[in-house]
């Protein structure tokens, strides 16, 4: 099992604190002979109307030497599990989980804005200090 994000705790509090229910931790994807791990399953019930809505979270703390690397990695990353949901649960979406401090440093500048625009990302951008989500991009619901 690999080792956990520094923020995985924080993220997953973050997100019971939003009223998600934390289904796995880690979240396994079985690929024929290899075993592949998302930090997170989670699931949330919408009331109104009535059907679970299910996410993957990867957590990502961007705390290399350079975030550009952090990046290619993390998108890879995404990319590679995003692929493999499809195919396995295509009702879970899959969901990127970053600092405040990394969204702003590099998703409102154009290398990041490539990535959103082609919604090719979905980000959680979380608060570490206080613990919280502060925007989903899109929302989940």
């Amino acid at each position: 099992m690999p080792a956990r994000d520094y923020y995985h705790d924080v993220v997953k509090s973050a997100l019971i604190t939003d009223g998600w229910t934390i289904t796995d931790d880690p979240f396994l994807l079985e690929v024929g002979k290899k075993d592949l791990y998302v930090d997170l399953g989670a699931e949330r019930l919408i009331v109104a109307t009535r059907q679970g809505r299910k996410i993957a979270v990867e957590v990502k703390s961007f705390l290399g030497p350079s975030e550009v690397k952090d990046l290619e990695q993390a998108v890879g990353q995404f990319v590679l599990y995003h692929a493999i949901l499809q195919e396995s649960e295509p009702d879970r979406s899959l969901f990127l989980a970053i600092l405040e401090e990394a969204y702003e440093s590099l998703f409102t500048e154009p290398i990041g804005l490539i990535l959103l625009k082609r919604e090719q990302l979905r980000l959680i951008v979380f608060e570490p200090d206080q613990g919280v989500i502060l925007r989903w991009i899109p929302s989940p619901i």
